[in-house]
């Protein structure tokens, strides 16, 4: 079959294109031959295919996402925000900080270990194309059902896929959620963040600039994985005598990973580049799009340059493959050989593929014939835009009326104490150990929190012992009761793991986990839950920086939970005034933070106990979560507590559990007058925390606390061996973690 390039494309308007097979849509279609003024080229038509995709050009939700822009708060921290790779945030000291959160759900349905892995080595890239070394990764997981046959199939695969990515780059692996429900059957979410540190003046952006400037494609070579759901090859129109299926997941090398990171630090070192981009998702049809619709001119390719793993490929499907591990930097002629350089030490594959132009056109060739003559930012910035319909669902008032708090609570004491049992060993609240010893938290020495604690914390100069901490947390039930509070709620929940942590709060990145964006009621959720996540963010003084999107996850016609997951980045001047979870000091005092009210909607009790959905989620007061992380923040700083938890899903109880398995202490406590026992243990009332203050400490403490204006209840001691509601019930340390720790190895491994 002969090449369809731009002049043939010229002569043979009606030449039939397989658009649909693309999962272009016709109006697309016709939006793409009015840009060119003619039909495209079959190069052409791959590339749009990819870049105008949901997960590319954010067509049905980039109506909505503005408004994290148009309501940002003042910020001077923020260096870079959104519409990079990863947004940038100062974090004193001539330090700048980037992260992000991305999923890579569907791969990791499909091949778990691989599905994982290249999400985890995506992430990383982005983040070394900022500029910075990467230096941790988190990832927030969701799965079926704990006991369901294909958790056990995917869950061991994606973490392996995690861990085995992650260690072989040296990267700690600090934080982080899984979640079982059995919505996430058949669709479990796999989201992966990064972080890297900088120095100020070493930022890079992904732009094109300079006449003659040279484009490098550097890295692994590209093979046929990735291309996937494109279908590509199921049309007529490209070259039938290919290989008839390639792998619709990517293929990762961590060690190839390690390599390219390395190398491009030193090139960053050395000032040898003008702009970079990394190759993720759409592959080169991305990188280079984008670099030139960033720009300030064209880009020239010659595609038959670029290095591949398997020669058969078509031009098609170089463009759109999804090959891990590669990179495309912009280099002035006279850095070139330098560049190259550095490349061939670090055993790095670098080719010039092109070159930037004076004109306004990305223009690509193949051996010689023009395949592509397209405007860049048409195809990388000026995509379809949707106003998909939305909806409130009919059944929603029904959810809500359905009240979580007239559910039946245990009748006496002796229930009380099996029902926390049956809590704490439950999957989503049982410890996740058999998980996360899988990863490396500690390599690199810089590690001082990770899980299972509020947040991962990591020095970032050893000299100052300046540290950054990140939590990410997303609670999918909360969000289906109500989307607006419950991405609100997300927020404020990974805000108050933070500050728990001493750090101080400063910026947001998100991952928004939806069902079909084509169903009115799944398109409220995401409208009402990007409301209220940029709502809060303005409130709360916390710019979203970037992240992801992740739409169509659901099986058949059943969405998932709308599923927000947040991720929030803090500072701290000392990492050696981190605050950990563990209660480990007999004899401290244990406080109450907050207000404890009658709130069961969507709690860990009601899904444990009773398998039940309904209600309302906990109210959310951000002056309040804002003053609590004050609190936490000064505490910390000042020495006045030795340990600080958040209070979330599962309530105080759950709370105290954690901290007193983790400091191997038990605790004795006394229900306040006006507190139900039940109620006092298990509500999750939001903008609270448990704090263990030393008796020393203690009127310092109140006093700053009743000054601030934050109610502080004294609620009992730590000491002995066991927890000891006195009144009520005791459970010994020994029982509570033989529950805790039993259920997920005995489910999974």
């Amino acid at each position: 079959m002969s090449l369809d390039t731009v002049k043939h494309a010229t002569e043979t308007p009606d030449v039939e294109q397989p658009w649909a097979e693309l999962g272009l849509k016709q109006d697309e279609y016709e939006r793409i031959r009015e840009i060119l003024g003619r039909r495209p080229t079959g190069a052409e038509l791959a590339m749009y295919s990819v870049m105008w995709s949901e997960h590319c050009s954010y067509k049905s939700s980039k109506v909505h996402l503005k408004q994290f822009g148009e309501k940002a708060p003042e910020n001077d921290a923020l260096l870079v925000g959104i519409g990079e790779n990863a947004g940038v945030v100062d974090v004193g000291q001539g330090y700048a900080v980037t992260f992000k959160v991305e999923s890579h759900n569907h791969p990791s349905y499909i091949e778990p270990y691989q599905g994982a892995a290249t999400g985890v080595g995506g992430i990383v890239r982005d983040i070394l194309a900022m500029g910075a070394r990467p230096v941790a990764v988190m990832d927030p997981l969701r799965f079926g059902a704990a006991d369901h046959p294909d958790t056990k199939r995917v869950l061991p695969g994606v973490v392996a896929g995690i861990g085995g990515y992650g260690n072989c780059l040296g990267l700690p692996n600090i934080g982080g959620e899984v979640v079982f429900d059995p919505c996430y059957q058949g669709n479990p979410l796999v989201n992966a963040l990064c972080v890297g540190v900088m120095k100020h003046e070493d930022i890079h952006l992904a732009k094109a600039s300079g006449s003659g400037n040279k484009v490098i494609l550097y890295g692994a070579r590209t093979g046929g994985d990735g291309i996937g759901g494109v279908s590509v090859l199921a049309s007529e129109t490209f070259d039938d005598t290919k290989p008839a299926k390639r792998p619709a997941v990517q293929v990762g090398d961590p060690f190839q990973e390690k390599l390219l990171i390395e190398c491009t630090l030193e090139i960053f070192r050395e000032n040898l580049v003008t702009g970079i981009q990394d190759l993720g998702g759409a592959g080169l049809s991305c990188a280079t799009s984008e670099l030139a619709s960033a720009g300030s001119g064209g880009m020239r390719v010659e595609l038959d340059t670029v290095p591949l793993r398997d020669s058969s490929l078509s031009p098609e499907e170089i463009l759109m493959s999804e090959s891990q591990e590669r990179m495309c930097a912009i280099v002035e002629p006279g850095k070139v050989d330098r560049f190259l350089e550095i490349c061939e030490k670090w055993d790095v594959i670098a080719t010039v593929i092109g070159e930037v132009t004076d004109g306004s056109q990305l223009e690509i060739f193949w051996h010689g014939e023009q395949i592509v003559d397209v405007p860049p930012r048409s195809v990388a910035h000026e995509g379809p835009t949707y106003h998909r319909p939305y909806a409130r669902p009919d059944w929603q008032d029904a959810l809500q009326a359905d009240d979580a708090n007239k559910l039946a609570r245990p009748a006496n004491a002796e229930e009380l104490r099996a029902q926390i049992l049956q809590l704490v060993g439950s999957p989503n609240q049982a410890s996740k150990a058999w998980i996360t010893d899988q990863y490396d938290r500690f390599v690199q020495g810089n590690t001082v929190l990770a899980q299972p604690e509020d947040s991962g914390m990591v020095r970032i100069d050893e000299d100052s012992d300046l540290g950054v901490a990140v939590a990410t947390d997303g609670n999918g039930r909360y969000t289906k009761l109500d989307p607006y509070a419950g991405a609100q709620l997300a927020l404020a929940e990974a805000y108050r793991n933070v500050a728990a942590s001493g750090a101080k709060p400063l910026a947001v990145s998100d991952c928004l986990n939806f069902g079909s964006p084509e169903d009115p009621a799944v398109m409220w959720q995401f409208a009402e839950a990007t409301r209220g996540l940029a709502d809060a963010c303005q409130t709360l003084g916390t710019p979203v920086t970037g992240g992801n999107v992740s739409l169509y996850n659901q099986t058949g016609e059943v969405a998932i939970h709308p599923t927000p997951v947040v991720a929030v980045l803090g500072v701290i001047d000392d990492v050696n005034r981190r605050t950990p979870i563990a209660f480990a000091d007999e004899g401290q005092l244990l406080y109450l933070l907050g207000d404890t009210r009658e709130e069961l909607g969507g709690s860990a009790w009601s899904q444990v106990v009773h398998d039940h959905l309904g209600g309302l989620p906990p109210k959310v007061d951000l002056e309040r979560e804002r003053l609590l992380a004050e609190i936490l923040i000064s505490a910390s700083r000042d020495g006045m507590v030795d340990a600080a938890h958040d209070l979330s899903d599962g309530g105080l109880i759950q709370a105290l559990v954690e901290s007193c398995l983790r400091g191997g202490k038990g605790a004795r406590l006394v229900v306040p007058d006006a507190l139900d026992p039940f109620v006092f243990l298990f509500s999750e009332s939001a903008g609270r925390a448990i704090v263990a203050v030393p008796r020393s400490e203690e009127l310092r403490f109140t006093d700053m606390c009743g000054a601030r204006g934050l109610p502080a209840t004294r609620i009992g001691v730590i000491d002995g061996a066991e927890i000891d509601v006195q009144g009520q019930f005791s459970i010994p340390l020994s029982e509570l973690k033989d529950a805790h720790e039993g259920t997920i190895p005995s489910l999974i491994a």
